[in-house]
């Protein structure tokens, strides 16, 4: 059985893995969104996302599978990365 162990900083908030991240402003905030757009096309695999100001939300859940599956793992790492670079 794959590890389904949400990342550092993730959660599992109503059956979704969840995280809030949180930059310097709304462009920064922008800015990962839409870096993050071209890899998650190109995965296929679209998170449940919003942005506010600074923060932008994801809500991750493969609704093929009705959980959590290791695509939303690899998308969590995935972002972890992007957001790193745009800190």
């Amino acid at each position: 059985m794959p590890d389904l162990t949400p990342p550092p900083g993730w959660s599992v908030v109503n059956g979704k893995l969840h995280r809030e991240y949180r930059f310097p402003d709304f462009t920064h905030a922008f800015g990962f969104m839409a870096t993050a757009a071209t890899a998650i096309e190109k995965m296929n695999h679209h998170p449940e996302w919003s942005n506010v100001y600074n923060r932008v939300t994801v809500d991750l859940f493969t609704h093929d599978a009705g959980a959590i599956t290791r695509k939303d793992i690899d998308l969590a790492n995935l972002l972890d990365s992007i957001a790193k670079k745009l800190a």
